[in-house]
């Protein structure tokens, strides 16, 4: 698994990615300060103070929020910008290290558009519950560390698999590896937690879960149980 992690980090710099690489960053950040304009309008419209002094305290402190909340919104947003360039970059990665792998087929536009908004629910959902807990108990960034951990592994592993097998094969796949899969999606969610660098969030996981999951589907051809 360390070796496919290394093997996507040295694919997201070279000069094949370059392009995607570009037009990721500019989404991802494009949408994180869209996400951050809409925050700060909303409650500059509905949170008042009868105060100057509490205004202004208030107004801090809801700056100091929106940067949290934006820091947890990187693994939606990640995931979001990642369904929008999958088939480009699982492409380049199967053209450059499986050449003589029949190449994936992509996914339906309506299907991929729609897989990447489900994935960008679940996300938020699962983020606005683990969020608070975060805050308010110790052991808070553990849950949401797993919580994310389970979502990214899973969601991202089945959309690299869906190019090359049907989906009850894919669920099978997933259900057999479930830890590797799982601490995949740790691995990721690491990655994500890096300030910066999870900017490089939607190639870096995609190229790691075409590798992974070619890995695994390939031990499970040879051991004859795919």
């Amino acid at each position: 698994m360390l070796d496919a992690a290394a093997l996507a980090l040295r694919d997201i710099r070279s000069p094949p990615f370059r392009s995607a690489l570009l037009k990721s960053l500019a989404l991802t950040i494009g949408l994180l300060v869209a996400l951050w304009l809409l925050l700060q309008w909303l409650l500059a419209r509905y949170v008042t103070a009868p105060w100057e002094w509490l205004e202004v305290a208030l107004s801090i402190l809801t700056g100091l929020g929106l940067l949290v909340g934006l820091a947890f919104l990187v693994a939606p947003v990640t995931a979001l910008i990642a369904g929008l360039f999958l088939d480009h970059i699982s492409e380049i990665v199967e053209r450059t290290h499986y050449p003589a792998d029949p190449p994936g087929k992509a996914l339906p536009i309506g299907q991929s558009i729609a897989t990447s908004l489900r994935f960008f629910g679940v996300v938020v959902l699962v983020n606005a519950f683990a969020l608070p807990l975060v805050l308010l108990i110790g052991f808070g960034f553990i849950i949401f560390l797993t919580a994310n951990a389970y979502l990214l592994g899973r969601e991202y592993f089945e959309m690299a698999a869906l190019r090359h097998h049907d989906r009850p094969t894919v669920l099978r796949l997933r259900a057999r590896h479930s830890g590797q899969v799982f601490l995949a999606g740790l691995l990721i969610a690491a990655f994500l937690a890096i300030p910066l660098v999870n900017l490089f969030g939607p190639l870096f996981s995609t190229a790691f879960m075409v590798h992974l999951a070619k890995r695994i589907a390939r031990r499970d051809q040879v051991a004859g149980g795919l």
